[in-house]
């Protein structure tokens, strides 16, 4: 059974947000109560947060589909609708996330760092906030807005100051065994070590994390064995430690080659060059490999290397290395800049930035593309005369009208709000006047030429009774 996963497609899902009220306010004795309808609550977010006592994506593996609660809607005498419960994500520290380009969309270093994956919708406004002078009682309210709907990926790569690289069965996991207080599986044959191993060494006053990157073979950085898959472990690591095996009994091999194969590969992952470099040779508790150690040791000091023989079995010169790691951290952890406070930046919208573009399309379509418009949109409810009224005026305040005819549209040609997947298509009639000074009574707008049913039936008998005092008018008695 899979115990660790370091890399998961996570399909994540908003909280919607609740829709405005309607309402007018009744009660006996006070025939004009008002508009009382409440605003919506917002949709709840997913967030990504790190925590320290998560090490795996095994969690996000077996359920990868995730969504925050909805807002409710608001109700009459002026109570709004409860938000949305955020849902909150724990995630290993070093987690990367990414969309479905590759792009990075935050990366996840520190305790307690969190990054909203998805954005709750927001609540619709009720009637009572949607009130004004010349508006005393709207006949609507703004539905709520859904939430966001994204595949994200996310991307493990380990912590650590350390990293033990190194050619299957080099011995890595016992070294990081006997260094620190970790329990890794080891076994006498190649990829034992299916995961990355994490342990904590204390070497004077420097406590640092070591970490072994298993799966290193030729080929490993284009995809062989399992180096593609935790390569990227390495990145994050200041020090890297090349474990050398002197007791291998595969004729084809030998010290300086491993390592000249590991470097290879550790070159076509590319990213690595500037990372401080020492060189293990372990397993000189075999005679054969005390000789060889000897053999090579000089013309890898020649080459630059620090060079440690050690043995993890038989605990010989692992305090020298230990301490000798701690110094090459010290330095890594002081040359790393200081951290500052994240600074504000501000940017204040161009002068000529209208909110909003208008492209005419091969097909004569005319597309109005815009945070505010599409937003305005989503939250109208179409079925509603007096909402659709509504949605006009802000439209034309925003300029959207002026731009049409800027553009060349006129009246009847078809025009759509959004993208082309999501967008809301209809006939563009311009006003020439536009407001509430427009509006008649609650749920009409003189601007649609077939008024809702009741409205028809009562202009029929006032119609009718209009008749019948002409035809009493213009009666003559004999």
């Amino acid at each position: 059974m899979t115990t660790f996963v370091d890399r998961v497609e996570l399909h994540v899902a908003a909280g919607n947000g609740g829709h405005g009220c309607a309402s007018v306010h009744r009660e006996k004795f006070k025939p004009l109560g008002g508009p009382d309808g409440g605003n919506g609550g917002r949709g709840g977010d997913v967030i990504l947060t790190v925590d320290q006592s998560v090490t795996t994506l095994l969690e996000y593996h077996h359920s990868p589909h995730r969504k925050a609660t909805n807002g409710k809607p608001g109700e009459g005498g002026n109570r709004s609708g409860k938000d949305g419960q955020d849902l909150v994500l724990s995630v290993p520290d070093g987690t990367v996330v990414l969309d479905g380009q590759g792009n990075v969309l935050a990366d996840l270093v520190g305790h307690g760092t969190s990054f909203v994956a998805a954005q709750g919708g927001r609540g619709g406004l009720g009637n009572a906030a949607l009130a004004s002078a010349r508006r005393k009682a709207p006949g609507f309210a703004l539905l709520g807005e859904p939430g966001d709907l994204r595949d994200i990926v996310l991307e493990l790569k380990t912590v650590a100051d350390v990293a033990l690289v190194g050619y299957p069965s080099a011995g890595k996991s016992s070294l990081i065994s006997v260094l620190s207080a970790a329990k890794p599986k080891i076994a006498d044959y190649p990829f034992t070590t299916l995961v990355p191993n994490l342990g904590v060494v204390t070497a004077g006053s420097t406590v640092y994390t070591i970490a072994d990157v298993p799966g290193l073979i030729p080929g490993a950085s284009q995809g062989k064995g399992l180096g593609l898959e935790f390569l990227r472990h390495v990145e994050r690591c200041s020090v890297l430690v090349h474990v050398l095996d002197t007791a291998t009994l595969e004729s084809d091999r030998d010290p300086v080659s491993d390592l000249d194969i590991i470097e290879e590969e550790l070159k076509e992952y590319g990213g690595l060059d500037d990372r401080p470099r020492i060189v293990v040779l372990n397993k000189i508790d075999v005679p054969d490999g005390k000789d060889l150690a000897e053999m090579v040791r000089p013309d890898l000091e020649a080459r630059g290397y620090r060079v440690f023989e050690v043995s993890a079995v038989a605990h010989t010169g692992l305090r020298e290395l230990s301490f000798a790691l701690a110094e090459l951290v010290g330095k890594a952890r002081a040359a790393k800049p200081k951290e500052e406070a994240t600074r504000i930046v501000i940017r204040p919208k161009a002068v000529d930035d209208a909110g909003f573009t208008v492209t005419r399309e091969e097909d004569g379509l005319f597309r109005v593309r815009g945070e505010k418009p599409e937003r305005w949109v989503r939250q109208t409810d179409f079925n509603n005369d007096e909402a659709v009224g509504y949605l006009a005026d802000r439209l034309n305040r925003l300029g959207v009208e002026e731009e049409l005819m800027k553009a060349g549209a006129r009246s009847g040609d078809g025009v759509a709000i959004g993208p082309e997947d999501n967008a809301v298509v209809f006939d563009w009639e311009p006003t020439v006047t536009a407001g509430a000074e427009m509006l008649g009574r609650r749920g009409e707008d003189h601007r649609f030429e077939a008024p809702r049913p009741a409205v028809q039936r009562r202009r029929d008998r006032q119609a009718e009774r209009d008749e019948l005092d002409q035809a009493y008018d213009d009666f003559e008695p004999f």
